[in-house]
């Protein structure tokens, strides 16, 4: 007769080996999770920078083919071929008026020169008025119109000023030599302007007796003093002493 086996007797135990299984599988995933979602930090740092200035309505730098591009400087050698193209026309004026003025600059009545500021035509007032008045003498309009014939085709601005010496004035035309110094310089423009000057580039300025060029402690710098300047702008201003024009 055959013994009966011994049943086998359960083994408690076996659970600890699906366990640990379980957990190293569950390790294993979340090493490969990490591995696949570890990110690039400086990525991350210009993704987050953007997000914020998105956010915060920071206005970023515009893309640079939208940038104002600053204007090209221009060339030494282009700059002095300008320059000398200015001196050159502005020379042209100054002799053309030299011309048509001839005998007042050898009277002495008139001065013509030329600065890079532009052409400067200092008139003697003894020349042009009246003591004490504003209407153009007739012996005046002439050399005046001869001007004005040489300028109107031109395209520079001018200025036109009056200056008195310091002998007080006070007439009910004129209550100072402001207002003589200025009426004056207007009579010149008026006399411009109706020879075919453009009265758009003219201007008026009266500077009483400011500004003399001769002392008025004497007859002859007080009527040096008296005078109308007619001043042809060049078109770059720079100050510098003006020197007279000659042939």
């Amino acid at each position: 007769m055959r013994k009966k086996r011994e049943e086998d007797r359960d083994n408690h135990e076996r659970w600890m080996i699906s366990y640990s299984d379980f957990i190293t599988l569950l390790f294993a995933f979340f090493v490969v999770m990490y591995a696949t979602s570890s990110v690039n930090e400086g990525k991350y740092r210009t993704f987050g920078a953007s997000l914020s200035d998105a956010f915060l309505n920071k206005t970023s730098s515009p893309p640079k083919s939208n940038r104002l591009l600053p204007p090209r400087p221009v060339p030494e050698s282009g700059k002095s071929l300008l320059a000398e193209q200015r001196r050159k026309k502005m020379q042209g004026i100054a002799q053309d008026i030299l011309s048509v003025m001839t005998p007042l600059v050898n009277a002495g009545k008139v001065r013509v020169m030329q600065s890079n500021i532009g052409v400067t035509v200092e008139i003697n007032a003894s020349l042009l008025f009246k003591s004490g008045e504003a209407d153009l003498e007739p012996k005046s309009v002439k050399a005046l119109q001869a001007v004005a014939q040489v300028l109107k085709n031109d395209n520079h601005d001018i200025k036109v000023m009056g200056y008195t010496d310091d002998t007080p004035i006070s007439t009910p035309s004129f209550p100072s030599n402001w207002e003589l110094s200025s009426a004056r310089a207007s009579s010149v423009v008026r006399l411009f302007a109706a020879n075919g000057i453009d009265p758009a580039r003219m201007v008026v300025e009266g500077y009483a007796d400011n500004h003399p060029v001769d002392s008025n402690d004497t007859a002859a710098g007080r009527a040096r003093n008296r005078r109308v300047t007619v001043m042809i702008l060049a078109a770059a201003p720079v100050h510098e002493t003006a020197v007279p024009v000659t042939r």
